[in-house]
């Protein structure tokens, strides 16, 4: 990909928040008011830079005060540009990835229920320009946390590092955590290793798992394929008991890190 296709990725991805349906009214922001002193701390403590995203008003609402000092940059300079600041200081060929991967990523994620939307944190090692226009390796923590009452994500939090690795050769590294259980899931691996431990998915599973990937619902892809909505959700059940998922976004993952999508 060239240069100019970041920021149309960047328009599929915000395209994507916008499928979620927000009521106003419904907003309580002194959520976010108690949660700053305890962003405060943890920004203090861990020599972190934490934000958090609206996925409402469609952009940050907090940054701690040291946010981009680990990097060399201002942090009221970055307050002040917003985000785009920061995005275009991230290594081209790791921005489309982080832009591809959150897109497939989203659009698993709005499928969760409530409960496991809470589960999972997604974390990012990428490279990105210090103020000395040096390639620097970072680690990026994202989750939830907010959901409005309907179950959308509302205010998202990150959290970022310098990573201990700083081979500036290693492209992105993507991970899906379930802080519940401790499970880890490598996302965007296509290492074709599925034949090593016998998972076989037959054609039909393969062609529904790609579409929930896409962020396809069970009626749309029973429309697509013309089967009916028992079939595609009796395709999906064995979808996720072949690979040991409980839900789509584990298949999706596991999936891809085996080489089947």
């Amino acid at each position: 990909m060239n240069k100019q296709d970041p920021p149309n990725i960047a328009n599929v991805y915000f395209e994507l928040l916008n499928r979620q349906k927000f009521a106003a009214e419904e907003l309580d922001y002194s959520i976010l008011d108690k949660h700053i002193p305890m962003l405060q701390t943890l920004a203090t403590v861990g020599n972190s830079g934490v934000s958090v995203f609206d996925v409402f008003k469609k952009e940050h609402v907090f940054y701690s005060p040291n946010f981009g000092v680990l990097l060399g940059y201002d942090a009221n300079l970055i307050k002040e540009k917003g985000p785009e600041y920061w995005d275009e200081k991230i290594h081209p060929d790791d921005y489309v990835s982080l832009m591809q991967n959150g897109i497939s990523i989203f659009k698993l994620y709005i499928q969760l229920s409530t409960e496991e939307k809470e589960k999972y944190k997604l974390i990012n090692e990428y490279r990105i320009l210090n103020a000395d226009n040096k390639y620097v390796r970072v680690i990026e923590q994202h989750q939830t946390l907010a959901l409005d009452t309907f179950g959308n994500l509302w205010l998202s939090l990150s959290i970022i590092d310098i990573s201990p690795n700083q081979d500036s050769d290693q492209e992105l590294k993507c991970q899906l955590v379930n802080f519940k259980t401790g499970d880890i899931y490598p996302f965007g691996n296509t290492k074709n290793n599925h034949e090593s431990i016998g998972v076989a998915l037959s054609k039909r599973e393969l062609q529904i798992l790609k579409m929930v990937k896409a962020g396809l619902l069970s009626k749309e892809i029973s429309d697509n394929l013309n089967i009916s909505f028992h079939t595609v959700n009796t395709h999906r059940q064995r979808i996720l008991e072949k690979l040991g998922a409980n839900n789509s976004m584990e298949a999706v993952v596991y999936a891809s890190k085996l080489g089947l999508l």
